[in-house]
């Protein structure tokens, strides 16, 4: 499977999930720029760092 495969039978359920994520960090740094708020940016690190953890999950799951 080449690294650019997008689905596989681990990360097909979390492929939306992942996508939302992704959406809410956009929108997060939206606000933050717009507004100055500082809990936009925060709010996106975590969105962050949660896709990240899920990714390394489904990496994991993968090579099993």
């Amino acid at each position: 499977m080449s690294k650019r495969e997008w689905s596989t039978p681990v990360r097909a359920d979390w492929c939306p999930l992942i996508h939302q994520a992704l959406q809410g960090i956009d929108r997060h740094n939206m606000l933050w720029i717009s507004s100055g708020d500082r809990w936009h940016l925060q709010q996106a690190q975590v969105l962050r760092e949660y896709v990240k953890g899920l990714k390394t999950w489904i990496h994991q799951q993968e090579g099993r």
